[in-house]
This record gives C-alpha cells, structure tokens and sequence, in this order.
C-alpha cells in the first residue's frame, strides 16, 4: 500500500470539528495506506506553553485518537519527539529552504499576529519541519485541510529542490482533503476552534453538548419561527450532516426551508444525534489506562523509527555527513 503521514498537535481537547475534519478520515483512511500518524509535540512549542500540560495532553490526545478508531495493528502512532530523526532531517531542509518562501507562509503571518510577544524561530521554521514529518517517511498522502494546503505545496518545492541537488530521495506527497464541509464555531462564523472557545468538545457529556448547542448561531436570515429557512448556510445544519441519520438531515432540509421546524427543536434534534454518535468514543476513552496508552505509543515509535532511520541513513550519505563508527573501546583496543 501507499504509505501516508499525518499529524495533530496537542494543543488542547479535541472537539467536534477535529472529528468530523480530520480524525474521522483518518480512520477511513488507515484501510488503504500504510498509515503513519503522530501527535507532533515539538510543534506545539512555537507558542508558549505549559511544559507538565503539554505531557499530559500529548498522552490525551493519544487515547482520543485510539478511541475514534486508530486502530495499532494497522496505523503506527507515535509522539513525533520519540523519533528524534524528525529534527535532524528538519534541520537539512531548513539550510535547503530560502527565507523568502517562508514568509510568505499565511500561517506564521496568522500566528505572528496573535502571538506578538513571541515570534520565534521556530513558529518560522515550522512548515520545513512539517515537510520533514512527511519526507522522513517518504510519504505520498497527507490527509489535510484546506488550510494546509499550502504548506504541503511548500514540502513538494522541498523535495524537488532536494532531489535535483542531491539525487532522487524523495516523492512528491499529494494532499487529501476531506470531503466534510467547512466546520465553523458555535459562533456560525469563524473556523471552530479552541483557542476561540467557539467549540464542543469531543468527549463533551449529552448534558454539555444541548447546553453550547443552545445559544449557538444559525440561519442570520431566520429572524421569526415563521420565516423560511435556508440550511446551506446554517451552521447548525451542517452540524446534522456530520452526526444525525440521512433520513433525518433529509426531512430537517424540507421542513426548515417551509419553516415546518424551528431552530431551538432542529438544536434540540442534533443534541441527541451528536451525543448518540459519540457516545461509543466517550466510552472507548473511559476505558482507556495510561499504560496501554504508553505502550501504544512505544510500539509506533519503533516502528516509526524503523522508517525514519532508514531515510536518515540515505539522506546522511547523499548530503555528505561522515558515517558514525564504532570507537575503538566499542571494538576492542588491539
């Protein structure tokens, strides 16, 4: 099968929009690749952090993923520090890689701006070492949104530039949208997100999940029960297409647009729908230890490292580092 590397920082808890446009496609996706997937901690070091939460919510983010179904037998998961390779090869396509490509990134532009007091290096840098996340593993699918696009653009540019320097190492990955709509926040307007706390949280409890639901955002156009609605605009029904039956989303459209259904029951609908659909991850979670977790994550490193080791020794050799040998008390002074 056709290897393919994706990544997910833990920056907080998962949320609905994390599922429906990414997580879920990665299980789908983990039945026609030879999947790598890792939770990338050294990217979540460009903003400050808390060193003890980011440790915690690195182990967490593990067991949410195993809960929606990365299933270990068929996907290596693993910490992307736990293979320290990723930052070597990070570092020969940063002295591959022109400034000026770099700045043009409209992520660090966003990042810069709300990160005034802490425009590092690193949050500079940060698209050579997503391309070094997949290169490494000389991936040919990257599962991304559409915000991504243009650093995996920016990873191809890498692995030509590399190759037509150095020899052919590298294929060009292709990205893999997922064919979700765009999931906005409970706000109806921005992208869902924690760092806008406009967003459900994953494991959220039914009893959460109908309370954000409540005073969430729909039709703008719908200003009296009696009003006709307009459901491909209304976030709330977007929401329906990801969680509630096909019948019903179908029967939610018709009686909307006739102003058969009003906003408060069509929240109230995808509250039970959304809390059914996620309530066997809420469970996998629960029943989820530290240690099986730990293990998991162990047994993807090594064989993340198998990969990673391997594409380390071609690209030592082709760049011209000096091979390691054994010191002379390793072999036996004569």
């Amino acid at each position: 099968m056709a290897r393919l590397l994706s990544g997910i920082q833990p920056s907080g808890e998962m949320h609905v929009g994390n599922w429906l446009g990414a997580i879920r496609n990665w299980v789908a996706l983990q039945e026609r690749y030879e999947a790598f997937y890792c939770v990338v901690d050294l990217h979540a070091m460009t903003v400050p952090y808390d060193p003890p939460l980011l440790r915690e919510r690195t182990r967490d983010l593990a067991a949410v993923l195993l809960a929606c179904g990365i299933d270990p037998d068929r996907s290596a998961l693993f910490v992307q520090s736990h293979v320290p390779e990723h930052a070597e090869l990070a570092w020969v396509l940063q002295c591959l890689t022109p400034m000026g490509d770099l700045s043009r990134m409209t992520q660090f532009k966003d990042k810069s701006a709300q990160h005034q007091n802490n425009v590092n290096a690193g949050l500079f840098t940060y698209p050579v070492l997503q391309a070094a996340d997949i290169l490494l593993y000389k991936a040919e699918a990257v599962p991304v949104g559409e915000d991504q696009v243009q650093h995996i653009e920016l990873t191809r540019e890498i692995a030509r530039r590399f190759n037509a320097r150095f020899g052919t190492t590298f294929p060009e990955p292709q990205e893999v949208l997922a064919k979700t709509a765009r999931i906005r926040g409970l706000d109806g307007q921005a992208k869902m997100s924690k760092s806008l706390n406009n967003h459900i949280p994953l494991l959220a409890p039914p009893e959460r999940i109908a309370d954000l639901l409540r005073p969430a955002f729909t039709d703008p156009a719908r200003l009296r029960r009696s009003d006709p609605g307009h459901p491909e605009v209304c976030n709330i029904f977007t929401l329906h297409q990801g969680f509630t039956p096909a019948e019903e989303v179908a029967r939610v459209d018709r009686e909307c647009r006739a102003a058969g259904i009003g906003c408060v029951e069509c929240k109230r609908l995808l509250a039970r729908t959304m809390a059914d659909a996620l309530a066997p991850i809420r469970e996998r979670y629960a029943a989820l230890s530290a240690d099986h977790v730990d293990g998991v994550l162990a047994e993807g490193a090594a064989r993340a490292r198998e990969v990673a080791r391997a594409t380390m020794a071609e690209v030592r050799e082709r760049v011209g580092v000096l091979a390691a040998r054994p010191s002379p008390s390793a072999r036996g002074t004569p």
